[in-house]
């Protein structure tokens, strides 16, 4: 027997943040892009939302998250992640990333990047 998947995603999600390690950095700040997606077994296609993740809700939990202060963007990531389990239990597998632009080191570097999935154990 045949089963769907669905994936409900937000790309290149960008803000300024005061997101770092670093003290000055969470004084300057810094710009990211995050990505969000989940993936789900869909319970039926009758055209509600209370089917579905409702990618305005993502939208909201990443703008919230990325103005709460984190020394490091795993701590962020993490935070986002509890959230949309909080809001959407029936999610099977979330992927979160982050890209700090021009990141405040030596050289040309065009963003760093952190990654943090999540796997249901239903």
């Amino acid at each position: 027997m045949s089963q769907f998947k669905q994936t409900v995603a937000l790309k290149d999600v960008r803000c300024f943040a005061l997101h770092g390690y670093y003290p000055e950095e969470q004084i300057i700040g810094n710009h990211f892009v995050i990505d969000l997606e989940t993936e789900f077994t869909p319970q039926g296609f009758d055209d509600e939302l209370a089917q579905t993740v409702n990618y305005e809700d993502l939208n909201t939990i990443i703008q919230e998250e990325m103005k709460n202060t984190q020394k490091l963007l795993e701590t962020v990531l993490n935070n986002i992640i509890s959230k949309v389990i909080e809001h959407y239990p029936f999610v099977e597998t979330i992927n979160v990333s982050m890209k700090k632009l021009n990141p405040p080191m030596p050289g040309q570097i065009g963003h760093s990047f952190v990654k943090l999935s999540y796997t249901s154990a239903k």
